[in-house]
């Protein structure tokens, strides 16, 4: 049997280390976004689903294309060695520094 705890889009998050809002947090198998700044070892919140903008990678990516996010924290559509991040809410060219892209 289970017990409903909450709806589950943005979950608790106690960092390590202070936490400026918009850090990108990659867990297991996939990331979740801080919600705003959390100091050191003291309670926060991370958002697990929703539409934010990333750092791209180079290579161009599609509308609709799964990505992931590499280890120097850009968006990438390769997931070799990188992490799930979701789809990308808009095409991106290859020359694009960013891109928007639905979380969770």
């Amino acid at each position: 049997m289970a017990t409903y705890i909450q709806k589950g889009d943005v979950i608790d998050y106690t960092p390590v280390a202070a936490t400026p809002a918009g850090t990108v947090v990659a867990f297991g198998g996939g990331i979740g976004v801080t919600t705003a700044d959390i100091k050191a070892g003291e309670l926060g919140a991370l958002a697990l689903t929703g539409v934010f903008e990333f750092p791209k990678a180079s290579g161009a990516i599609d509308f609709g294309a799964a990505v992931y996010l590499t280890t120097g924290g850009q968006i990438t559509a390769s997931a070799t060695g990188n992490t799930a991040a979701g789809y990308a809410v808009a095409a991106a060219a290859s020359g694009d520094t960013s891109i928007r892209v639905r979380i969770g």
